[in-house]
Formats: structure tokens, sequence, C-alpha cells
């Protein structure tokens, strides 16, 4: 089961870039307003696709220039958690249809 923790983890783990030698140990929860705010003016990040799980949960990938990148999943009650974090973000054209 995921644990939750407290808001004032969210904090530390989003204002310093994700280091690939120290993954997020447990998933970081809180109002998806707070999350965001924090990966907007925190990290520069902009959101970058999203993907509808189930009919109360979308995936959501944010990236900053700096190729930072962050996995959310958000929920219709308004919270969201970070799943992973990593670096080397790079989008992918498709291909004309």
């Amino acid at each position: 089961m995921w644990r939750r923790v407290a808001l004032s983890v969210v904090i530390p783990v989003l204002a310093a870039p994700a280091q690939a030698e120290t993954p997020i140990a447990e998933i970081v929860c809180g109002p998806r307003a707070v999350i965001v705010q924090r990966l907007e003016a925190g990290m520069g990040a902009t959101l970058a696709g999203t993907g509808l799980r189930d009919m109360e949960t979308v995936i959501e990938v944010w990236a900053a220039p700096s190729g930072d990148w962050t996995l959310v999943q958000s929920y219709a009650n308004g919270e969201s958690c970070i799943l992973a974090m990593g670096q080397v973000w790079e989008a992918v054209v498709p291909p004309p249809a």
C-alpha cells in the first residue's frame, strides 16, 4: 500500500532537481494545486502530456527545460501524487499522419 507523506516533504523534494542516484523512496501526495505550483514555480516545469487511467484518475508528465521530468497521478478528489522523477526528458514529435 502507498504511504502518504506529509506535504512538508514535497517542498524539499521539488526544490532540488531529481538525482538519478537518489530516487524517491516514497510516493509524495498533496492537493493538486500545491503540487502544480511547486512543479511550475520550483522547477519551471510545464505539463507535457496527460492520459486517462480510469474514470477518476489522470496520469500527467511534467517536464522542465532542464530535462527533469515528473510523473504525477491526479485524482478526481483534487489530490495528486508524484510517482516518479527523472532526468533527460525528450519530447517525441509524432510522424505526420
